[in-house]
Protein backbone atom coordinates (compact mmCIF):
# COMPACT_ATOMS: atom_id res chain seq x y z
CA UNK A 1 0.00 0.00 0.00
CA UNK A 2 1.28 3.54 -0.56
CA UNK A 3 2.26 5.93 1.81
CA UNK A 4 -0.59 7.90 1.59
CA UNK A 5 -2.10 11.23 4.08
CA UNK A 6 -4.80 10.12 5.74
CA UNK A 7 -7.55 12.59 6.97
CA UNK A 8 -8.61 13.74 9.82
CA UNK A 9 -10.21 11.33 12.25
CA UNK A 10 -13.01 14.21 13.52
CA UNK A 11 -14.12 14.51 9.99
CA UNK A 12 -15.43 10.61 9.95
CA UNK A 13 -18.79 11.28 10.77
CA UNK A 14 -18.96 12.84 7.37
CA UNK A 15 -18.30 9.22 5.49
CA UNK A 16 -21.12 7.48 7.53
CA UNK A 17 -23.67 8.89 5.20
CA UNK A 18 -21.88 7.37 1.87
CA UNK A 19 -21.22 4.25 3.72
CA UNK A 20 -24.74 3.42 4.41
CA UNK A 21 -25.82 4.70 1.02
CA UNK A 22 -23.21 2.14 -0.44
CA UNK A 23 -24.83 -0.45 2.33
CA UNK A 24 -28.18 0.08 0.56
CA UNK A 25 -26.96 0.62 -3.23
CA UNK A 26 -25.72 -3.45 -2.77
CA UNK A 27 -27.40 -6.63 -1.72
CA UNK A 28 -23.93 -8.31 -2.48
CA UNK A 29 -21.39 -7.96 0.90
CA UNK A 30 -18.62 -8.79 -1.53
CA UNK A 31 -19.05 -5.29 -3.59
CA UNK A 32 -20.48 -3.43 -0.52
CA UNK A 33 -17.41 -4.16 0.93
CA UNK A 34 -15.62 -3.21 -2.03
CA UNK A 35 -16.98 -0.11 -2.81
CA UNK A 36 -16.75 1.34 1.30
CA UNK A 37 -12.94 0.16 1.49
CA UNK A 38 -12.37 3.13 -0.55
CA UNK A 39 -13.99 5.24 1.61
CA UNK A 40 -12.12 3.66 4.96
CA UNK A 41 -8.67 3.98 3.15
CA UNK A 42 -8.78 7.57 3.44
CA UNK A 43 -8.94 7.35 7.49
CA UNK A 44 -7.47 4.25 8.59
CA UNK A 45 -4.31 3.08 8.18
CA UNK A 46 -5.58 -0.42 6.76
CA UNK A 47 -4.19 -3.11 3.98
CA UNK A 48 -6.80 -5.44 3.82
CA UNK A 49 -10.62 -5.39 5.09
CA UNK A 50 -12.18 -8.79 5.82
CA UNK A 51 -15.70 -9.91 5.98
CA UNK A 52 -16.06 -13.35 7.91
CA UNK A 53 -19.24 -15.24 8.16
CA UNK A 54 -19.75 -18.49 10.96
CA UNK A 55 -21.05 -21.55 9.95
CA UNK A 56 -21.65 -23.78 12.51
CA UNK A 57 -22.53 -26.55 10.50
CA UNK A 58 -18.73 -27.09 9.33
CA UNK A 59 -17.72 -26.19 11.29
CA UNK A 60 -15.37 -22.85 10.45
CA UNK A 61 -15.06 -19.26 9.74
CA UNK A 62 -15.63 -18.26 6.06
CA UNK A 63 -14.07 -15.45 4.18
CA UNK A 64 -17.24 -13.73 1.80
CA UNK A 65 -15.41 -10.60 0.96
CA UNK A 66 -12.36 -8.79 0.36
CA UNK A 67 -11.97 -4.85 0.51
CA UNK A 68 -8.88 -4.55 -1.01
CA UNK A 69 -5.20 -6.23 -0.86
CA UNK A 70 -2.10 -4.27 -1.09
CA UNK A 71 0.33 -5.41 -3.57
CA UNK A 72 2.89 -7.17 -1.46
CA UNK A 73 0.08 -8.76 0.40
CA UNK A 74 -1.13 -12.44 -0.30
CA UNK A 75 -5.05 -13.17 -0.38
CA UNK A 76 -5.32 -14.61 2.65
CA UNK A 77 -7.05 -18.68 3.60
CA UNK A 78 -10.84 -18.19 2.63
CA UNK A 79 -12.03 -20.89 5.40
CA UNK A 80 -10.50 -21.31 9.06
CA UNK A 81 -11.94 -25.03 10.55
CA UNK A 82 -12.43 -24.98 14.21
CA UNK A 83 -13.61 -27.79 16.88
CA UNK A 84 -17.34 -27.84 18.10
CA UNK A 85 -15.83 -25.78 21.51
CA UNK A 86 -14.30 -22.77 19.38
CA UNK A 87 -16.86 -22.37 17.48
CA UNK A 88 -19.36 -21.84 20.41
CA UNK A 89 -17.34 -19.53 21.86
CA UNK A 90 -16.92 -17.93 18.50
CA UNK A 91 -20.82 -17.60 18.12
CA UNK A 92 -21.04 -16.57 21.59
CA UNK A 93 -18.85 -13.38 21.28
CA UNK A 94 -20.51 -12.69 17.76
CA UNK A 95 -23.42 -11.82 19.76
CA UNK A 96 -22.24 -8.53 20.55
CA UNK A 97 -21.62 -5.24 19.04
CA UNK A 98 -17.98 -4.95 20.27
CA UNK A 99 -13.98 -4.01 19.06
CA UNK A 100 -11.42 -6.48 20.08
CA UNK A 101 -7.42 -5.77 18.90
CA UNK A 102 -4.49 -8.44 18.52
CA UNK A 103 -2.58 -8.08 21.39
CA UNK A 104 -4.53 -5.63 23.50
CA UNK A 105 -6.12 -6.47 26.66
CA UNK A 106 -9.01 -8.38 26.20
CA UNK A 107 -8.51 -9.67 23.14
CA UNK A 108 -7.95 -13.12 25.09
CA UNK A 109 -11.97 -12.65 25.13
CA UNK A 110 -12.12 -13.51 21.57
CA UNK A 111 -11.41 -16.53 19.58
CA UNK A 112 -8.58 -14.88 17.14
CA UNK A 113 -7.31 -18.42 16.30
CA UNK A 114 -10.30 -18.91 14.01
CA UNK A 115 -11.50 -15.32 13.79
CA UNK A 116 -8.15 -13.60 12.14
CA UNK A 117 -6.58 -16.42 8.65
CA UNK A 118 -3.95 -17.43 10.28
CA UNK A 119 -1.76 -16.20 7.31
CA UNK A 120 -2.09 -12.34 8.36
CA UNK A 121 0.47 -10.72 9.85
CA UNK A 122 0.54 -7.25 11.75
CA UNK A 123 -1.41 -5.15 13.61
CA UNK A 124 -5.67 -6.51 13.32
CA UNK A 125 -8.83 -4.97 14.56
CA UNK A 126 -11.77 -7.44 14.72
CA UNK A 127 -15.16 -6.51 15.24
CA UNK A 128 -18.13 -8.59 15.93
CA UNK A 129 -21.34 -8.79 13.11
CA UNK A 130 -24.47 -10.34 15.44
CA UNK A 131 -27.26 -11.41 12.77
CA UNK A 132 -30.90 -12.05 14.18
CA UNK A 133 -31.50 -15.39 14.09
CA UNK A 134 -28.06 -16.65 12.48
CA UNK A 135 -24.15 -17.23 13.94
CA UNK A 136 -23.27 -13.99 12.84
CA UNK A 137 -19.74 -13.31 11.35
CA UNK A 138 -16.70 -10.38 11.76
CA UNK A 139 -15.31 -7.35 10.20
CA UNK A 140 -11.14 -8.17 9.92
CA UNK A 141 -9.40 -4.33 9.12
CA UNK A 142 -5.40 -5.36 9.06
CA UNK A 143 -3.08 -2.50 9.36
CA UNK A 144 -0.71 -1.43 6.72
CA UNK A 145 3.08 -2.55 7.15
CA UNK A 146 4.87 -0.84 9.80
CA UNK A 147 1.56 1.27 11.49
CA UNK A 148 -0.50 0.27 14.44
CA UNK A 149 -4.56 0.72 15.11
CA UNK A 150 -5.04 3.97 18.00
CA UNK A 151 -8.19 3.76 20.52
CA UNK A 152 -9.64 6.09 17.85
CA UNK A 153 -9.49 3.54 14.84
CA UNK A 154 -11.13 1.27 16.81
CA UNK A 155 -14.01 3.77 17.93
CA UNK A 156 -14.10 4.41 13.97
CA UNK A 157 -14.87 0.56 13.43
CA UNK A 158 -17.65 0.40 15.88
CA UNK A 159 -19.23 2.84 13.69
CA UNK A 160 -18.75 0.63 10.62
CA UNK A 161 -20.13 -2.94 12.22
CA UNK A 162 -24.03 -1.58 12.11
CA UNK A 163 -24.01 -1.10 8.10
CA UNK A 164 -21.39 -3.88 7.99
CA UNK A 165 -24.28 -5.89 9.93
CA UNK A 166 -26.82 -5.14 7.52
CA UNK A 167 -24.69 -5.88 4.20
CA UNK A 168 -24.45 -9.27 5.21
CA UNK A 169 -28.03 -9.68 6.60
CA UNK A 170 -28.82 -8.40 2.77
CA UNK A 171 -25.63 -10.77 1.41
CA UNK A 172 -27.70 -13.93 3.49
CA UNK A 173 -31.08 -13.48 2.36
CA UNK A 174 -29.61 -13.35 -1.15
CA UNK A 175 -28.12 -16.67 -1.11
CA UNK A 176 -31.16 -18.19 0.26
CA UNK A 177 -33.06 -16.95 -2.19
CA UNK A 178 -30.47 -17.73 -4.95
CA UNK A 179 -30.50 -21.34 -3.44
CA UNK A 180 -34.27 -21.84 -3.01
CA UNK A 181 -34.55 -20.73 -6.81
CA UNK A 182 -32.06 -23.24 -7.96
CA UNK A 183 -33.92 -25.59 -5.55
CA UNK A 184 -37.27 -24.96 -7.57
CA UNK A 185 -34.96 -24.96 -10.92
CA UNK A 186 -34.09 -28.48 -10.29
CA UNK A 187 -37.36 -29.48 -9.04
CA UNK A 188 -39.36 -27.95 -12.05
CA UNK A 189 -36.91 -29.76 -14.94
CA UNK A 190 -37.36 -32.87 -12.74
CA UNK A 191 -41.27 -32.61 -13.23
CA UNK A 192 -41.32 -31.40 -16.67
CA UNK A 193 -39.11 -34.30 -17.44
CA UNK A 194 -41.83 -36.84 -15.66
CA UNK A 195 -44.38 -35.16 -17.98
CA UNK A 196 -42.07 -34.58 -21.45
CA UNK A 197 -42.61 -30.80 -21.13
CA UNK A 198 -40.35 -28.18 -22.32
CA UNK A 199 -41.54 -25.39 -20.49
CA UNK A 200 -44.10 -25.27 -17.75
CA UNK A 201 -46.71 -23.19 -20.04
CA UNK A 202 -45.93 -25.18 -22.99
CA UNK A 203 -48.77 -25.62 -25.11
CA UNK A 204 -48.77 -29.60 -27.11
CA UNK A 205 -52.09 -28.91 -29.65
CA UNK A 206 -50.88 -31.24 -32.54
CA UNK A 207 -53.18 -31.13 -35.59
CA UNK A 208 -53.48 -27.48 -35.71
CA UNK A 209 -53.76 -27.21 -39.40
CA UNK A 210 -55.14 -31.00 -40.16
CA UNK A 211 -57.69 -32.72 -37.88
CA UNK A 212 -58.16 -30.07 -35.12
CA UNK A 213 -58.22 -26.84 -37.77
CA UNK A 214 -61.94 -26.47 -37.24
CA UNK A 215 -61.51 -26.90 -33.09
CA UNK A 216 -59.05 -24.09 -32.81
CA UNK A 217 -60.72 -21.68 -34.85
CA UNK A 218 -63.99 -22.44 -32.29
CA UNK A 219 -60.81 -21.98 -29.85
CA UNK A 220 -59.72 -18.53 -30.85
CA UNK A 221 -63.49 -17.28 -31.61
CA UNK A 222 -64.45 -18.23 -27.70
CA UNK A 223 -61.16 -17.56 -25.51
CA UNK A 224 -61.04 -14.30 -25.13
CA UNK A 225 -64.46 -14.10 -23.48
CA UNK A 226 -65.45 -15.37 -20.85
CA UNK A 227 -68.19 -17.28 -22.04
CA UNK A 228 -68.99 -20.66 -20.57
CA UNK A 229 -68.06 -23.62 -23.48
CA UNK A 230 -68.87 -26.79 -23.73
CA UNK A 231 -66.39 -30.07 -24.39
CA UNK A 232 -68.61 -32.43 -26.55
CA UNK A 233 -65.90 -36.03 -27.62
CA UNK A 234 -65.03 -39.49 -26.94
CA UNK A 235 -62.91 -40.16 -23.85
CA UNK A 236 -59.70 -39.79 -24.40
CA UNK A 237 -59.58 -37.17 -27.26
CA UNK A 238 -58.22 -34.68 -25.83
CA UNK A 239 -60.81 -32.36 -24.24
CA UNK A 240 -58.77 -31.29 -20.87
CA UNK A 241 -55.60 -30.07 -23.68
CA UNK A 242 -58.45 -27.91 -25.75
CA UNK A 243 -59.65 -26.71 -22.48
CA UNK A 244 -56.12 -25.52 -20.96
CA UNK A 245 -55.82 -24.08 -24.62
CA UNK A 246 -58.87 -21.82 -24.43
CA UNK A 247 -57.37 -20.56 -20.82
CA UNK A 248 -53.96 -20.15 -21.94
CA UNK A 249 -55.17 -17.38 -25.05
CA UNK A 250 -57.86 -16.29 -22.14
CA UNK A 251 -57.20 -12.52 -20.19
CA UNK A 252 -57.62 -14.98 -17.62
CA UNK A 253 -54.39 -16.97 -18.51
CA UNK A 254 -52.14 -15.59 -15.09
CA UNK A 255 -54.65 -17.67 -13.04
CA UNK A 256 -55.69 -20.90 -12.17
CA UNK A 257 -56.38 -23.69 -14.22
CA UNK A 258 -58.23 -26.34 -12.27
CA UNK A 259 -59.89 -29.88 -13.12
CA UNK A 260 -62.00 -31.88 -11.47
CA UNK A 261 -63.51 -34.52 -13.07
CA UNK A 262 -67.42 -34.77 -11.55
CA UNK A 263 -67.81 -38.91 -12.16
CA UNK A 264 -64.92 -39.77 -9.90
CA UNK A 265 -66.23 -37.65 -6.63
CA UNK A 266 -68.84 -39.55 -4.13
CA UNK A 267 -72.30 -38.21 -4.42
CA UNK A 268 -72.15 -37.51 -0.65
CA UNK A 269 -69.40 -35.14 -1.05
CA UNK A 270 -70.04 -33.38 -4.48
CA UNK A 271 -71.27 -30.27 -2.22
CA UNK A 272 -68.34 -30.19 -0.03
CA UNK A 273 -65.86 -30.75 -3.39
CA UNK A 274 -67.22 -28.06 -5.33
CA UNK A 275 -68.52 -25.44 -3.12
CA UNK A 276 -66.10 -26.10 0.05
CA UNK A 277 -67.25 -26.52 4.08
CA UNK A 278 -67.41 -24.61 7.03
CA UNK A 279 -65.60 -26.45 10.14
CA UNK A 280 -68.01 -28.71 12.08
CA UNK A 281 -70.71 -28.91 9.34
CA UNK A 282 -70.92 -32.54 9.50
CA UNK A 283 -68.64 -35.59 10.81
CA UNK A 284 -65.44 -35.01 10.15
CA UNK A 285 -65.08 -31.45 8.77
CA UNK A 286 -62.29 -30.73 11.65
CA UNK A 287 -61.11 -27.45 9.46
CA UNK A 288 -62.72 -25.17 6.87
CA UNK A 289 -62.06 -26.17 3.50
CA UNK A 290 -61.89 -24.19 0.11
CA UNK A 291 -63.95 -25.92 -2.68
CA UNK A 292 -62.85 -26.38 -6.23
CA UNK A 293 -65.09 -22.78 -7.28
CA UNK A 294 -63.09 -20.92 -4.26
CA UNK A 295 -59.95 -21.88 -5.57
CA UNK A 296 -60.24 -21.20 -9.39
CA UNK A 297 -61.12 -18.00 -8.72
CA UNK A 298 -59.58 -15.51 -10.93
CA UNK A 299 -59.46 -18.35 -12.90
CA UNK A 300 -60.52 -21.55 -15.23
CA UNK A 301 -62.32 -24.26 -13.85
CA UNK A 302 -62.87 -27.68 -16.01
CA UNK A 303 -65.81 -29.30 -14.99
CA UNK A 304 -65.07 -32.83 -16.22
CA UNK A 305 -67.63 -35.33 -16.86
CA UNK A 306 -70.15 -32.84 -15.86
CA UNK A 307 -72.47 -35.08 -17.12
CA UNK A 308 -72.13 -37.27 -13.96
CA UNK A 309 -73.43 -34.42 -11.85
CA UNK A 310 -76.18 -35.55 -9.37
CA UNK A 311 -79.84 -33.02 -9.93
CA UNK A 312 -79.28 -31.36 -6.19
CA UNK A 313 -75.21 -30.05 -7.14
CA UNK A 314 -76.79 -29.41 -10.79
CA UNK A 315 -78.97 -26.45 -8.99
CA UNK A 316 -76.61 -25.08 -6.52
CA UNK A 317 -73.92 -24.93 -10.16
CA UNK A 318 -76.90 -23.24 -12.22
CA UNK A 319 -76.57 -20.50 -9.77
CA UNK A 320 -72.82 -19.53 -9.95
CA UNK A 321 -73.38 -19.78 -13.47
CA UNK A 322 -76.18 -17.02 -13.23
CA UNK A 323 -74.81 -14.66 -10.68
CA UNK A 324 -71.32 -16.14 -9.38
CA UNK A 325 -72.35 -16.65 -5.84
CA UNK A 326 -71.95 -19.29 -3.66
CA UNK A 327 -72.84 -20.92 -0.07
CA UNK A 328 -70.06 -23.74 1.49
CA UNK A 329 -72.16 -26.74 3.05
CA UNK A 330 -72.65 -25.03 7.02
CA UNK A 331 -71.89 -22.42 5.66
CA UNK A 332 -74.06 -18.98 7.28
CA UNK A 333 -73.43 -16.17 4.02
CA UNK A 334 -72.86 -16.56 0.69
CA UNK A 335 -69.43 -15.74 -1.23
CA UNK A 336 -68.72 -14.30 -4.59
CA UNK A 337 -66.19 -15.94 -7.14
CA UNK A 338 -65.17 -15.14 -10.31
CA UNK A 339 -64.48 -18.12 -12.55
CA UNK A 340 -64.54 -19.10 -16.09
CA UNK A 341 -66.74 -22.03 -16.79
CA UNK A 342 -65.62 -24.99 -19.19
CA UNK A 343 -67.60 -28.14 -18.90
CA UNK A 344 -66.61 -31.51 -20.73
CA UNK A 345 -68.47 -34.78 -21.52
CA UNK A 346 -69.03 -37.51 -23.45
CA UNK A 347 -72.31 -37.88 -22.92
CA UNK A 348 -75.75 -36.68 -24.97
CA UNK A 349 -76.53 -34.25 -22.79
CA UNK A 350 -79.58 -32.90 -24.94
CA UNK A 351 -80.76 -36.92 -24.44
CA UNK A 352 -80.26 -36.80 -20.78
CA UNK A 353 -82.09 -33.49 -20.98
CA UNK A 354 -85.05 -35.17 -22.58
CA UNK A 355 -84.76 -38.25 -20.03
CA UNK A 356 -85.06 -36.07 -16.97
CA UNK A 357 -81.36 -36.68 -16.17
CA UNK A 358 -80.21 -33.44 -16.48
CA UNK A 359 -81.74 -30.15 -16.02
CA UNK A 360 -82.64 -28.13 -19.06
CA UNK A 361 -81.88 -24.77 -17.74
CA UNK A 362 -77.92 -26.04 -16.74
CA UNK A 363 -77.79 -27.33 -20.31
CA UNK A 364 -78.74 -24.10 -21.94
CA UNK A 365 -76.04 -22.45 -19.60
CA UNK A 366 -72.89 -24.62 -20.17
CA UNK A 367 -74.19 -25.18 -23.69
CA UNK A 368 -73.43 -21.40 -24.85
CA UNK A 369 -70.49 -22.38 -26.94
CA UNK A 370 -70.05 -26.15 -27.87
CA UNK A 371 -66.91 -27.25 -29.25
CA UNK A 372 -67.38 -30.85 -30.79
CA UNK A 373 -63.69 -32.34 -30.79
CA UNK A 374 -63.55 -35.77 -33.22
CA UNK A 375 -61.86 -39.05 -32.48
CA UNK A 376 -58.44 -40.22 -33.51
CA UNK A 377 -59.94 -42.20 -35.95
CA UNK A 378 -60.92 -38.88 -37.83
CA UNK A 379 -57.76 -37.48 -37.59
CA UNK A 380 -55.34 -40.22 -39.04
CA UNK A 381 -53.16 -37.59 -40.45
CA UNK A 382 -52.40 -36.19 -36.90
CA UNK A 383 -51.34 -39.93 -35.83
CA UNK A 384 -47.70 -39.55 -36.92
CA UNK A 385 -47.19 -36.15 -35.08
CA UNK A 386 -48.48 -37.59 -32.26
CA UNK A 387 -46.66 -40.52 -32.24
CA UNK A 388 -43.71 -39.05 -32.74
CA UNK A 389 -44.32 -36.17 -29.71
CA UNK A 390 -45.26 -39.52 -27.71
CA UNK A 391 -42.13 -41.26 -28.27
CA UNK A 392 -40.75 -37.91 -27.43
CA UNK A 393 -42.20 -37.96 -24.01
CA UNK A 394 -41.64 -41.43 -23.41
CA UNK A 395 -38.15 -41.48 -23.62
CA UNK A 396 -37.71 -38.57 -21.53
CA UNK A 397 -39.66 -39.75 -18.73
CA UNK A 398 -38.38 -43.44 -18.53
CA UNK A 399 -34.72 -42.20 -19.14
CA UNK A 400 -34.35 -44.31 -22.95
CA UNK A 401 -33.03 -43.20 -26.02
CA UNK A 402 -34.88 -41.18 -28.17
CA UNK A 403 -36.36 -43.33 -30.75
CA UNK A 404 -39.01 -42.25 -33.28
CA UNK A 405 -41.28 -44.84 -34.89
CA UNK A 406 -40.28 -45.26 -38.54
CA UNK A 407 -42.95 -45.33 -41.93
CA UNK A 408 -43.64 -49.12 -41.04
CA UNK A 409 -44.91 -48.32 -37.16
CA UNK A 410 -46.83 -45.36 -38.82
CA UNK A 411 -48.65 -47.56 -41.10
CA UNK A 412 -49.53 -49.76 -38.49
CA UNK A 413 -50.87 -47.28 -36.11
CA UNK A 414 -52.83 -45.92 -39.13
CA UNK A 415 -54.46 -49.12 -39.50
CA UNK A 416 -55.50 -49.12 -35.96
CA UNK A 417 -59.37 -47.86 -35.42
CA UNK A 418 -58.06 -46.58 -31.50
CA UNK A 419 -61.18 -46.45 -29.58
CA UNK A 420 -59.64 -45.17 -26.85
CA UNK A 421 -58.88 -42.81 -28.97
CA UNK A 422 -55.53 -40.14 -27.84
CA UNK A 423 -55.12 -41.84 -24.07
CA UNK A 424 -54.84 -45.13 -25.68
CA UNK A 425 -52.36 -44.11 -28.43
CA UNK A 426 -50.04 -42.42 -25.52
CA UNK A 427 -50.25 -45.47 -23.92
CA UNK A 428 -49.62 -47.76 -26.59
CA UNK A 429 -46.29 -46.16 -27.26
CA UNK A 430 -45.24 -45.96 -24.12
CA UNK A 431 -45.48 -49.47 -23.92
CA UNK A 432 -43.38 -49.73 -27.16
CA UNK A 433 -40.87 -47.37 -26.03
CA UNK A 434 -40.68 -49.84 -22.73
CA UNK A 435 -40.49 -53.08 -24.77
CA UNK A 436 -38.00 -51.97 -26.93
CA UNK A 437 -35.98 -50.81 -24.76
CA UNK A 438 -34.28 -47.81 -26.66
CA UNK A 439 -33.19 -49.53 -29.10
CA UNK A 440 -36.97 -49.35 -31.10
CA UNK A 441 -40.56 -48.76 -30.74
CA UNK A 442 -41.96 -52.24 -30.27
CA UNK A 443 -45.72 -51.27 -31.97
CA UNK A 444 -46.44 -54.53 -32.79
CA UNK A 445 -46.12 -55.60 -29.50
CA UNK A 446 -47.58 -53.39 -28.10
CA UNK A 447 -50.74 -53.21 -30.33
CA UNK A 448 -51.24 -56.96 -30.04
CA UNK A 449 -52.01 -56.23 -26.51
CA UNK A 450 -53.91 -53.44 -26.84
CA UNK A 451 -56.03 -54.91 -29.98
CA UNK A 452 -55.74 -58.26 -29.50
CA UNK A 453 -53.73 -58.70 -32.02
CA UNK A 454 -51.73 -61.60 -32.83
CA UNK A 455 -48.36 -61.32 -32.34
CA UNK A 456 -44.90 -63.61 -33.38
CA UNK A 457 -43.28 -65.80 -31.47
CA UNK A 458 -39.77 -66.36 -31.90
CA UNK A 459 -39.44 -69.16 -34.51
CA UNK A 460 -42.10 -66.78 -36.67
CA UNK A 461 -45.00 -68.67 -35.85
CA UNK A 462 -47.86 -66.73 -35.38
CA UNK A 463 -49.62 -67.32 -31.84
CA UNK A 464 -52.57 -65.10 -30.07
CA UNK A 465 -51.60 -63.70 -27.01
CA UNK A 466 -54.04 -66.45 -25.13
CA UNK A 467 -51.69 -69.37 -26.82
CA UNK A 468 -48.70 -67.86 -25.80
CA UNK A 469 -50.20 -67.66 -22.08
CA UNK A 470 -51.32 -70.90 -21.79
CA UNK A 471 -48.32 -72.12 -22.73
CA UNK A 472 -45.99 -70.08 -20.18
CA UNK A 473 -48.48 -69.98 -17.34
CA UNK A 474 -52.29 -70.83 -16.47
CA UNK A 475 -53.76 -68.09 -13.89
CA UNK A 476 -55.23 -68.87 -10.89
CA UNK A 477 -58.22 -67.94 -9.62
CA UNK A 478 -57.18 -64.77 -7.76
CA UNK A 479 -54.95 -63.65 -11.06
CA UNK A 480 -57.87 -63.65 -13.32
CA UNK A 481 -60.15 -62.02 -11.31
CA UNK A 482 -57.59 -59.51 -9.98
CA UNK A 483 -57.34 -58.90 -13.91
CA UNK A 484 -61.34 -58.57 -15.24
CA UNK A 485 -61.81 -56.30 -11.93
CA UNK A 486 -58.66 -53.76 -12.73
CA UNK A 487 -59.99 -53.76 -16.71
CA UNK A 488 -62.76 -52.75 -15.22
CA UNK A 489 -61.52 -50.05 -12.93
CA UNK A 490 -59.74 -48.98 -16.31
CA UNK A 491 -63.10 -48.92 -18.13
CA UNK A 492 -64.75 -47.09 -14.98
CA UNK A 493 -61.29 -44.82 -14.66
CA UNK A 494 -61.44 -45.69 -11.00
CA UNK A 495 -64.79 -44.99 -9.86
CA UNK A 496 -66.09 -47.91 -7.38
CA UNK A 497 -69.50 -47.14 -7.13
CA UNK A 498 -72.91 -45.29 -8.38
CA UNK A 499 -73.81 -44.62 -11.45
CA UNK A 500 -71.48 -46.50 -14.30
CA UNK A 501 -68.63 -47.68 -11.49
CA UNK A 502 -67.27 -50.83 -11.16
CA UNK A 503 -69.49 -52.52 -8.86
CA UNK A 504 -72.37 -51.57 -11.46
CA UNK A 505 -70.62 -52.72 -14.20
CA UNK A 506 -69.76 -56.11 -12.06
CA UNK A 507 -72.97 -56.09 -10.28
CA UNK A 508 -71.69 -56.53 -7.31
CA UNK A 509 -72.13 -54.97 -3.44
CA UNK A 510 -69.70 -52.27 -3.10
CA UNK A 511 -68.73 -53.59 0.26
CA UNK A 512 -68.15 -56.75 -1.17
CA UNK A 513 -66.24 -55.42 -4.10
CA UNK A 514 -63.69 -53.07 -1.45
CA UNK A 515 -63.29 -56.41 0.82
CA UNK A 516 -62.37 -58.43 -2.36
CA UNK A 517 -59.84 -55.48 -3.81
CA UNK A 518 -58.19 -55.39 -0.48
CA UNK A 519 -57.54 -59.39 -0.05
CA UNK A 520 -56.17 -59.24 -3.65
CA UNK A 521 -53.86 -55.94 -3.40
CA UNK A 522 -55.77 -53.70 -5.95
CA UNK A 523 -54.78 -50.20 -6.06
CA UNK A 524 -57.92 -48.59 -7.37
CA UNK A 525 -56.43 -45.08 -7.09
CA UNK A 526 -53.71 -45.75 -9.80
CA UNK A 527 -56.30 -45.95 -12.18
CA UNK A 528 -57.91 -42.38 -11.37
CA UNK A 529 -54.31 -41.02 -11.45
CA UNK A 530 -53.70 -42.39 -14.83
CA UNK A 531 -56.40 -40.22 -15.90
CA UNK A 532 -55.52 -37.42 -14.26
CA UNK A 533 -51.84 -37.80 -15.85
CA UNK A 534 -52.32 -38.77 -19.54
CA UNK A 535 -54.62 -36.22 -20.90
Amino acid sequence: MKDTQLAPLGGFQQVLLPIWQEASRHIEVSRFTAAVSKLLSNYLPISQLLVRRVDPSRPSVDTVAIGFSAPDYLLPETRSTCSAKNINEIVAWCSSVQVARRGAPGWADAPVEVLVPVDIRGDVLVGALPQANEPGGVLVLVAAEGTAFNREHADIVVQLLEPFCRALENDHRVREVAAMRAAAEAEKHTLLSRLGCKRVDEETVIGVDSGLSAVMERVDLVARSDAPVLLLGETGSGKEVIARTIHNRSTRTSGPFLRVNCGAIPPELIDSQLFGHERGAFTGAVETRQGWFERADGGTLLLDEVGELPLAAQVRLLRILQDGWLEKVGGQKPMHVDVRIIAATHRDLATMVSEGKFREDLWYRIAVFPILIPPLRERVNDIPELARHFAEQAASRFALPETLPTPDDIELLTAYAWPGNIRELAAVVDRAAILGNGHRLEFAKALGVTAGMPSVSGDGNSQSPDQSSRKSHFPTLDEAMRRHIESALELTHGRIEGHRGVAQLLQINPHTLRARMRKLKIDWTQFRQEEELLW
